[in-house]
C-alpha cells in the first residue's frame, strides 16, 4: 500500500511538473509572438478595427475610450440630451459655461463663449468637433482636423504622396468640406508604423514645431522620427495634439508657436512679434489670444518631465495580459488608475497619492479663481471706460495688459491637469496674470501708467556652491527650458 501510494504521488508530481513546463513553454512562446498577423496592414490602413484583428488586446482598450468618468477637475459625465436634425448625439459632456458663467465674459465675442464643454475620450474627438455649437457661430477651417481626426492618410492622398502638401491643402478648406475626407478619430496609424509598430510622429504641425523649437536651441534640421529616443516618442506622439497652436495667415496653416521656446513668455513674445490675435474682445476692444490645450508645454516645466517620465507612463501605463506586457490603450486620467499609473514609482497608498494630487489641484483652482476674478474686474473697468468715451489710444496700455493676462489665465484654464503637470509653473503663471490684470485696472484710471509686463526672474540672492546644479541632458530629452530638456 505504501509503495502504491508513493507511485501515485510520484506520478502526480511528474504530471504536475510536465504541465508546468508546458505552460512555461507556452507563455514563453506567447511572449515571443506578441501578435498574430491575421491581416496585412499597410501605410494606408486607417480603420482601427482592422488593426485590432492583429492587436485585439490593445484594440479592446482603445474602444474603452468611450467611457465617461469624471474626476474632481477633469473628465466628463454623460449628460443626456434630445437629438436634433443638426446634432444626433444623445449624450454630451457637462457645460463649462454653466459651471462658471464668468467664462462667457472672459471669451466675449469668441465662439467659446457659445459652447465649451468638458473633454471626452479619444473616441469622441471627431464627433464633438463636428457637432459643437461653435460651428454655427464661426467658420472653422479644415485645419481643425489636424488634432480631431485620423488625417495621416488623408494628407498623403490630398498631397498625392506629399504629406506636407496635403496638410496645406486640407488646412485651407472649409471645415465642412474637409470633414468629408476623414472617417475616424485618432487611430492606430497616427502613432504607429504599420510594419514595425514603432512609434512615430505623423502630424505635420508637430514635425514643424519641434524642428523650430530645436533650431532655437541650436539643433538644426531636427528629424523627430530619426533622432528622438523611444522614451521621447512616448511623449511626442501625445504632443502631436495636446499643444498650443494657431492658424497662420489666410491659408490657415496650423502652426505651433515654438520658435522662441515653449515657456509661456516665449509664446507670448512669438505672438507679439508676428502680431497674431485670435479675436477682438467684444466688451473691451482688446486684440486677445485664446490658449488651446497646452499640456505638452506645461508638462515640460514639471518634475515628471525632468525625471524622464513620459506621458504614456502615466496615461497609458504598462500592464500584464497573460505573458504579455502591453501599454494600456484605455487612455485616461491617472487618478482612475492609481495602482499602475502612480504606484509603480511612488511607494504610497492610493489614498495618499490621490490626496496629494487633489491638494495641488485645489490650490491651483483657488489661484485660477482669483486670477479669473481679476480678469473679470479688468474687463468690467475697460467696458465702463469705453462707455464713458475713452478711445483705443486711451486704453492702449490696458488692452496690452488684458491680452497678456488673459492668455496666461487661459493657458492654465485650457491645460487639462489643473496645474498638476507643473504645479509651480501654474502658480507662477496665475500669480503674474493677477498682477497684470490689476496693473490693467490702474492703467484704465491712470493714462500715464507705466506697466511692468514681465516681472524680473533674476534671483535676488547670488547662487551658492551648495545649491543643486541642473541635471544633465536626459529624461524625456524634450529640449525645453525649465523641465526635462537638453538645455535646462
Amino acid at each position: 500500500m505504501l509503495l502504491l501510494a508513493a507511485m501515485v504521488l510520484a506520478a502526480g508530481a511528474a504530471a504536475g511538473a510536465a504541465a508546468l513546463a508546458v505552460n512555461i513553454m507556452e507563455r514563453k512562446q506567447e511572449a515571443r509572438n506578441p501578435f498574430y498577423r491575421v491581416v496585412e496592414l499597410t501605410d494606408d490602413t486607417v480603420d482601427p478595427a482592422i488593426w485590432g484583428k492583429n492587436f485585439p488586446l490593445q484594440y479592446d482598450d482603445y474602444k474603452r475610450t468611450v467611457d465617461q468618468v469624471r474626476t474632481k477637475y477633469g473628465g466628463s459625465e454623460a449628460i443626456p440630451r434630445e437629438p436634433t436634425a443638426n446634432d444626433p448625439r444623445t449624450v454630451t459632456a457637462q457645460s463649462r459655461l454653466e459651471e462658471d458663467p464668468r467664462l462667457k465674459t472672459f471669451w466675449a465675442g469668441y465662439a467659446f463663449a457659445t459652447d465649451f464643454r468638458e473633454e471626452r475620450g479619444h473616441a469622441y474627438v471627431l464627433e464633438d468637433q463636428l457637432f459643437t455649437e461653435r460651428q454655427h457661430v464661426t467658420k472653422q477651417p479644415g485645419a481643425c482636423l489636424h488634432c480631431h481626426a485620423s488625417v495621416y492618410v488623408t494628407y498623403k492622398k490630398q498631397g498625392e504622396g506629399d504629406l506636407i502638401k496635403g496638410f496645406e491643402k486640407v488646412n485651407a478648406m472649409p471645415y465642412a468640406e474637409a470633414r468629408k475626407l476623414v472617417e475616424h478619430p485618432v487611430a492606430c496609424i497616427d502613432c504607429h508604423d504599420s510594419q514595425t509598430m514603432q512609434l512615430r510622429v505623423t502630424r505635420p504641425g508637430f514635425l514643424e514645431g519641434i524642428r523650430a523649437l530645436k533650431a532655437s536651441q541650436g539643433v538644426q534640421n531636427y528629424d523627430v522620427n530619426k533622432q528622438a529616443t523611444r522614451q521621447e516618442m512616448r511623449t511626442y506622439v501625445c504632443g502631436q495634439c495636446h499643444v498650443e497652436y494657431y492658424f497662420k495667415g489666410p491659408e490657415k496653416r496650423l502652426t505651433y508657436p515654438w520658435a522662441n521656446g515653449i515657456k509661456i513668455e516665449n509664446i507670448l513674445t512669438y505672438y507679439a512679434e508676428n502680431g497674431h490675435k485670435d479675436w477682438t474682445h467684444a466688451e473691451t476692444g482688446a486684440p486677445v489670444l485664446k490658449a488651446q490645450h497646452p499640456e505638452f508645454e506645461m508638462y515640460n516645466q514639471g518634475i515628471h518631465a525632468r525625471s524622464g517620465v513620459a506621458c504614456a507612463d502615466c496615461h497609458m501605463p504598462y500592464k500584464r495580459e497573460g505573458a504579455l506586457k502591453i501599454s494600456d490603450h484605455h487612455v485616461r486620467s491617472p487618478l482612475l488608475n492609481v495602482n499602475r499609473a502612480c504606484q509603480t514609482c511612488h511607494n504610497w497608498t492610493e489614498a495618499e497619492l490621490t490626496q496629494r494630487v487633489t491638494t495641488i489641484q485645489d490650490r491651483t483652482f483657488e489661484l485660477r479663481n482669483r486670477a479669473m476674478d481679476a480678469m473679470i474686474a479688468l474687463i468690467g473697468d475697460m467696458k465702463a471706460a469705453r462707455g464713458a468715451g475713452k478711445t483705443d489710444a486711451d486704453l492702449k496700455t490696458a488692452m496690452e495688459l488684458q491680452r497678456r493676462a488673459q492668455f496666461m489665465v487661459d493657458f492654465v484654464e485650457a491645460e487639462n491637469s489643473m496645474g498638476f503637470h507643473a504645479p509651480e509653473e501654474a502658480a507662477r503663471i496665475l500669480g503674474i496674470a493677477m498682477d497684470l490684470a490689476r496693473q490693467g485696472q490702474l492703467a484704465v484710471r491712470q493714462p500715464d501708467y507705466t506697466p511692468n509686463l514681465f516681472p524680473s526672474t533674476t534671483p535676488s540672492v547670488k547662487p551658492t556652491e551648495r545649491e543643486v546644479t541642473p541635471a544633465p541632458a536626459g529624461g524625456t530629452g524634450s529640449g525645453t527650458q525649465g523641465g526635462g530638456g537638453t538645455n535646462h
